[in-house]
């Protein structure tokens, strides 16, 4: 009989100490969000879409600006 309240309160004990850290790290989060302002990431300059503007380009540079890149897809 021992044994089985002692698991009993262990097991309690640990899921009490789980609510804790659940809650209080929620907690933490919120005061974090609501007082430290958000950090302001630079925009990406466009060098990551090099081949999609030469492509562009040289549509425009064929039709006289009158053509447009709608979709590009790779063929393998």
């Amino acid at each position: 009989m021992f044994g089985l309240q002692l698991m009993l309160i262990g097991m309690v004990t640990v899921f009490a100490i789980l609510l804790i850290v659940i809650y209080g790290s929620r907690f933490l989060v919120y005061v974090i969000n609501k007082f430290v302002p958000a950090e302001v990431v630079a925009a990406k300059e466009k060098s990551d879409n090099v081949p999609m503007d030469v492509l562009q380009q040289a549509v425009s540079q064929i039709t006289g600006g009158k053509g447009h890149i709608v979709n590009v897809t790779k063929l393998s």
